[in-house]
């Protein structure tokens, strides 16, 4: 049996759940989001981490948008309480707070995987001396297949060019030595490190500071991939000193599918002559419309902008980010440690026999997921997630064997955690 998670007090009874649910000063936040229902009552939503809760003022707010495209037509863009000319700058203030960011190092635009593109035209720059790619293995498919086809297109080859980061504990976690042993022993190598801020299978929290400093320290453009971790754990991007980072606004931002991405370059770039692939609405703002030839490129994250802000993506990230800054992410950090701290503790003294946690014991390894996998039979844990499914207990599955569950802190309860514990309790019983 692994050692047991040392309790804060900790019962595993729903009235103290209700207690602790009643004295949550973040409690009302669950009512600004729309709970999905489940027979009489109400899911268990721990899903956050693939597709977060939308909040209730969404509809409002893009019921606006389409009234002043009604009303107004093409003058939306000047007109009205929000003008589209310069609606992604609505959103900037409360996106750099979020990320620990300056103003001008920020900018939602795109998505994810594009976005990750347009930054490694101007960040990986790689030469027959330095041609590599540093990610994690078993990394999230996309960012695999983006910076492959990076390696190709500038004429190397991923088979010796994308080096992967093994994991050295664990369940597959990477520890702080092998990350430094990596860069001592491939660093030279390396043109562009691109590691995540959370590992999206595993849950395990990545020391940002720590990873750029060994990267800058052997000549290495550093860049992180923030999908699982933007809205989960602070990233503090600016005082981390990265080159660039990347996420997207569906997961912990409750921005909705497909909303619009983001994208953080340093303020030491902010006005570097960089390769970019250049559109309109990244040129400089103040002689955008005199519709010059010459791309004069908007100073920071901005000039990495193609096309005019995607109004109906922007206005749930608006809401959402209104949220958080309201909330504060220091509090819902703090609520999200105990919160999870809770539901670990719950599986390692009720479902000690039943499941095992993949993700890292230390809550600063960790954010607000915990990866779970069934002991035993092969299949099992399918056969358990699907249970979950059926009696309104959303997580998501990963393959070959992961059930990541996201105790989410601007909606989720103590008591969430205790029925899903109860929930597998039964269907251990009745396998």
């Amino acid at each position: 049996m692994p050692a047991v998670i040392q309790p804060v007090a900790y019962a595993a009874n729903l009235a103290w759940a209700q207690a602790q649910d009643a004295a949550d000063p973040l409690a009302a936040l669950r009512g600004e989001f729309l709970i999905p229902p489940h027979a009489a009552g109400e899911q268990v939503y721990f899903c956050g981490n693939s597709l977060g809760l939308q909040p209730r003022a969404t509809r409002a707010a893009l019921n606006a948008e389409l009234d002043y495209w009604g009303n107004l037509a093409v003058e939306g863009h000047f007109r009205g309480k929000l003008p589209w000319m310069d609606y992604h700058e609505f959103v900037r203030e409360h996106l750099a707070e979020l990320v620990g960011a300056q103003p001008v190092e920020v900018v939602a635009m795109n998505s994810l995987s594009a976005n990750l593109h347009l930054l490694m035209v101007s960040f990986y720059r790689p030469t027959r001396e330095r041609p590599a790619i540093l990610i994690e293995k078993g990394a999230f498919p996309s960012d695999r297949y983006a910076v492959e086809s990076q390696i190709r297109f500038h004429g190397f080859d991923p088979t010796t060019d994308l080096i992967e980061l093994d994991g050295d504990e664990a369940n597959g976690a990477i520890s702080d030595a092998a990350i430094a042993r990596t860069f001592d022993e491939h660093g030279a190598r390396i043109a562009l490190a691109l590691l995540p801020g959370v590992q999206y299978r595993s849950g395990q929290v990545f020391d940002l500071p720590a990873i750029t400093r060994l990267a800058q320290r052997k000549g290495c453009v550093v860049g992180f991939d923030l999908a699982h971790a933007v809205g989960n754990v602070p990233v503090n991007l600016h005082d981390a000193g990265c080159d660039f980072a990347v996420w997207c606004s569906y997961k912990y931002l409750n921005s909705g599918p497909g909303s619009v991405a983001g994208a953080f370059v340093h303020a030491r770039h902010a006005r570097a002559t960089l390769p970019r692939f250049a559109g309109w609405w990244g040129h400089d703002k103040s002689t955008r419309f005199k519709m010059g030839p010459d791309f004069v490129p908007t100073p920071g994250a901005d000039g990495w902008q193609l096309s005019n802000p995607p109004i109906l993506a922007l206005a749930p990230l608006r809401v959402s980010l209104e949220i958080f800054h309201r909330a504060g992410l220091a509090r819902l950090r703090e609520k999200s440690i105990a919160l999870t701290g809770y539901l670990a503790w719950l599986v390692e003294t009720r479902l000690c026999d039943i499941v095992e946690i993949a993700t890292p014991r230390e809550a600063e390894r960790r954010g607000c997921q915990l990866s779970l996998r069934v002991k035993g039979e092969r299949g099992a844990g399918r056969a358990l997630f699907d249970y979950l499914g059926a009696n309104g207990i959303i997580g998501d599955w990963r393959e070959p064997d992961v059930i990541r569950v996201a105790p989410t802190p601007l909606y989720n309860r103590y008591t969430d955690c205790l029925r899903f514990v109860g929930a597998v309790v039964e269907w251990s019983k009745k396998t």
